[in-house]
């Protein structure tokens, strides 16, 4: 979106899932990241599910809407995380569904987007809007907002709100602008930590909700200062390299390229290195493209 407007892209890789049943907050406050008794449909918010050993797995938006609380997910690997959902089921009261065809997700993003669907700059305000519910992202409220609309009339409510049609590739641009991670494309499932990419830092846990699977390995990493490496937004002069591309310096590999598009990517770097090449203008490089790193304005480190 090269001109600024606030416009909408309904996003095709991602997928619904509704927890419902009396038991839904509290089943959820068990196994995710982030404090379930803080959602609501005024308050979404941003989660992860982790392994026990506190590895990330899958990572979502969520908001409560009509009884069920609704999940934003990677479409590809929904099913993966309704099963693992299922396998702590028990005997709870809770219902849990792919609700992909009914719903669709778009980000709503651009000059005045807020505004046009009546939300604050305040992550994860949210509101009901066109039969579904709109929301400020939880992560960082410069990405926009996230629409989960019936999928049936979804782009013309959107419309109605003066809001212009764009290209998923138009958002991809300023996520990547931003430095935030999309999911499995820079969080590698079953290896990836938290802290290292910055997820703390855009809203997906709370260090006071009490237990959750994977906690106690995510809080041992935090209090004891461990993290060594980071992810960064850089951009490239040259070709764009392949995702897993090693990242160089001096000819050492300090880290690897995750996601990219046009001339921006993000990579996960080396702290120590990242900050040498910086200070003494060394070169980055990713196979022949260079490669220069900086520090999203969001991150605490």
């Amino acid at each position: 979106m090269t001109d600024g407007r606030a416009g909408y892209a309904i996003l095709g890789d991602r997928g619904v899932l509704a927890v419902s049943g009396e038991d839904r907050a509290t089943f959820l406050q068990g196994l995710v990241s982030n404090d379930m008794r803080r959602a609501s449909g005024e308050r979404a918010l941003y989660s992860l599910f982790l392994t026990p050993q506190g590895k990330y797995m899958h990572d979502f938006l969520l908001a409560e809407h009509e009884g069920a609380i609704l999940l934003d997910v990677e479409a590809a690997r929904r099913e993966d995380l309704l099963r693992r959902l299922r396998m702590y089921k028990l005997r709870s009261k809770v219902a849990l569904e792919d609700r992909a065809g009914t719903f669709a997700v778009a980000a709503v993003f651009g000059q005045g987007a807020l505004d046009r669907l009546g939300l604050p700059a305040e992550a994860g305000a949210a509101r009901p809007f066109g039969g579904g519910i709109v929301f400020t992202d939880p992560r960082l409220p410069a990405l926009g907002a996230r629409a989960i609309l019936p999928a049936e009339g979804a782009a013309a409510a959107l419309e109605g709100a003066g809001l212009a049609v764009q290209d998923a590739a138009d958002y991809d641009r300023l996520r990547l602008s931003l430095g935030v991670p999309d999911g499995s494309r820079d969080l590698v499932p079953e290896k990836a930590i938290a802290l290292e990419n910055g997820l703390d830092d855009l809203n997906a846990i709370s260090w006071d909700k009490g237990c959750y699977m994977g906690q106690e390995l995510t809080a041992r990493t935090k209090y004891r200062a461990l993290i060594k490496k980071k992810l960064f937004p850089v951009t490239l002069d040259g070709p764009l390299p392949e995702p897993g591309t090693p990242v160089t310096l001096d000819g050492r590999e300090v880290g690897e390229i995750r996601s990219g598009r046009d001339g921006q990517a993000l990579a996960l770097l080396r702290l120590e290195e990242a900050a040498r090449a910086e200070t003494d203008k060394s070169k980055l490089l990713a196979g022949e493209t260079k490669v220069t790193a900086r520090k999203p304005d969001w991150a605490s480190f």
